[in-house]
């Protein structure tokens, strides 16, 4: 099924955006693993929207209730069931829409895959709403994860073709600490920038996109298989489901193209009686299984297709052109929200690799 992700590990995402709730399964976990709901709660709200000037006022408060699977704050070995209850629609904002699809959103698509059945109430289940159960399950996965030494963070490294600060030079030792709270940007100009850019595309009735740096670290050599098991083919299935993702590379990605071999090849080397690599190029993958080096990767995120600019559409009913003023809540630039989802769907993809591993 298109909705569930995972070998060991199994995420199943229902529900869609203006309906009574939208939640998550995580089967295959273990039972006796702790759980710190306010460290979930904290990291959901990364993601949650309302919060600021730069997301969409839809304002909702994201705080899951678990159906199953944790008992006294540790999980008990049934699946994890869990929903968040939509309590902020406006549905009426959308019923044009099922006739005149919004361009670069799913809209056209959805209409033809299911004939005409698609609930457009705020994109269905095409929505970045469903983002949120990823976040759940993800940010149960970054707790466990971090308890065995694995850290993963992510940060704007381009907005609206505005340039964070690298994590670390050739990606080798990155300093995770260095990524800001308020607004997940390494360096606070480029950051004050980058929200400027949000305010006027929104006062421009527009929308930017950018793309999101993650970097894993502290993982053991030997996680993913080769061909079609690999590390790069675990994260890019969950990456592409997380809505506006249009692009992914691992290391020095397309970049690295444009190199000779001797330039992109990472040399062994011998740090404190452990292997390792002079450089990181590859990302911390060779051969599709994880070589000990920190796992990085770059995600990009298109510019936010709902628009209230008024844009060139089609009546369906009618087969002919129409021009389309949207209405609804919509983010100016989706990709400060999108960050704690880049790192849920990492912490999933990494959780379900290290489960296939014993």
């Amino acid at each position: 099924m298109s909705s569930t992700y995972g070998e060991k590990l199994k995420l199943s995402v229902f529900g869609q955006s203006h309906g009574p709730a939208i939640g998550m399964n995580l089967d295959g976990i273990p039972a006796g693993l702790p759980v710190d709901m306010d460290e979930l709660l904290m990291f959901l709200a990364r993601r949650a929207p309302g919060q600021n000037a730069y997301s969409t006022p839809r304002r909702e408060k994201d705080h899951p209730e678990f159906l199953a699977g944790i008992v006294n704050g540790y999980t008990c070995g049934a699946p994890i069931t869990a929903i968040i209850r939509n309590e902020n629609t406006r549905s009426a904002d959308y019923e044009n829409l099922k006739d005149c699809p919004r361009p670069g959103h799913a809209d056209y698509t959805a209409h033809i895959k299911y004939n005409g059945y698609q609930d457009a109430a705020g994109g269905g289940h095409f929505s970045g709403r469903l983002t949120a159960p990823i976040c759940i399950a993800g940010g149960l996965c970054k707790q466990w994860l971090s308890q065995k030494g694995i850290k993963i963070s992510a940060h704007i490294s381009v907005l609206a073709g505005i340039t964070d600060d690298p994590v670390a030079l050739d990606w080798v030792n990155p300093d995770l600490s260095k990524i800001r709270s308020d607004f997940p940007v390494i360096n606070p100009a480029a950051g004050q920038k980058m929200r400027d850019a949000i305010e006027q595309a929104r006062n421009d009735t527009d929308s930017v996109g950018g793309i999101i740096e993650c970097i894993i670290t502290g993982l053991p050599v030997g996680l993913g298989e080769p061909m079609f098991g690999g590390m790069e083919s675990k994260i890019a299935q969950i990456i592409y489901g997380i809505p506006a993702v249009k692009g992914l590379d691992f290391g020095s990605g397309f970049s690295g193209s444009y190199l000779r071999g001797s330039q992109n090849n990472d040399a062994f080397t011998i740090v404190d009686g452990k292997i390792s690599t002079v450089t990181n190029y590859a990302g911390g993958i060779l051969g599709g299984i994880t070589n000990g080096m920190p796992l990085v990767f770059n995600v990009a995120i298109k510019p936010t297709p709902s628009i209230s600019k008024p844009q060139q559409s089609i009546s369906i009913s009618q087969g002919m052109e129409q021009e389309l003023v949207i209405k609804g809540r919509h983010d100016p630039c989706i990709v400060p929200r999108a960050v704690p989802v880049v790192e849920a769907a990492a912490a999933i993809a990494v959780m379900d690799a290290m489960l296939c591993m014993n």
